[in-house]
């Protein structure tokens, strides 16, 4: 007999504390996160005090400094002696942390801040296949041409689809050589990917129309076109997220 099946602690419930999340100041890091891109704490008012904070979180002290540490990694809080910890305006906010880019797509309504991802990416995506058409070698437009073909194929399968979809964009920003450019887009599209918002619809009729784009770039850099690259890739994210857009706002953004 166990000490605990001798102390009538039944083996299969176990105490409340071993249930939490192993890292403590993350869990409430993420919470935090949440609530003040929420609004729940507004900029320019103050975090609530270290105490109420614990007991909230029913956590020690130790817990919540190092959360607060971590907002202000973020840029969402600026500790200010004598007046505490205070929520800054959001153009403060690092927007490139997984947290708070997640937390505030969540929570953005009008799609403004997926306009921004998508006009971002495009800047950044259509500079790099400009640079790809002047380095690509053969066995890299060989590799565009088989994944151009092979997502032909899958247009009945859009989730393969997407998977063959980011190995050609990846493929473009790693011939590039650009690693700042392509760490920037990947950072924004492994938040993005994972909603439904961003995602948007994904009929067949779609993803052929998406490939057409995909071709027109992959012609472009196997003629050492960088220009007709750019300018193809430019149009294709661009008319990839205006179709798959599901907002009633009007895309002003992304219009140049």
């Amino acid at each position: 007999m166990t000490a605990s099946q001798h102390a009538g602690v039944t083996a299969t419930t176990p105490p409340a504390w071993a249930r939490r999340p192993a890292n403590l100041a993350k869990a409430v890091t993420v919470e935090l996160v949440e609530r003040i891109v929420r609004g729940v704490h507004a900029p320019g008012t103050a975090l609530p005090r270290e105490a109420d904070l614990c007991e909230t979180f029913s956590v020690s002290r130790t817990v919540i400094r190092e959360a607060v540490k971590i907002l202000q990694e973020k840029g969402l809080v600026q500790v200010r002696q004598g007046f505490g910890t205070i929520i800054t305006p959001p153009t403060s906010w690092d927007m490139l942390d997984e947290l708070v880019l997640a937390a505030t797509i969540a929570e953005d309504e009008t799609l403004a801040i997926l306009d921004d991802l998508v006009v971002t990416r495009r800047l950044l995506e259509s500079d790099m296949a400009n640079v790809a058409a002047r380095l690509a070698d053969q066995e890299t437009v060989d590799r565009l041409r088989a994944l151009v073909d092979r997502m032909d194929e899958l247009v009945e399968d859009p989730v393969t689809y997407a998977e063959h979809d980011r190995a050609f964009h990846d493929t473009i920003m790693r011939t590039s050589r650009n690693r700042i450019a392509r760490g920037v887009v990947r950072s924004l599209e492994s938040q993005a990917i994972n909603t439904a918002r961003y995602m948007g619809r994904t009929e067949r009729a779609l993803c052929v129309a998406s490939n057409q784009g995909h071709r027109r770039v992959y012609e472009r850099i196997a003629a050492q076109d960088p220009a007709g690259a750019a300018e193809a890739m430019f149009t294709h994210i661009t008319e990839a997220w205006l179709v798959r857009r599901t907002g009633l706002s009007d895309p002003v953004r992304l219009q140049r």
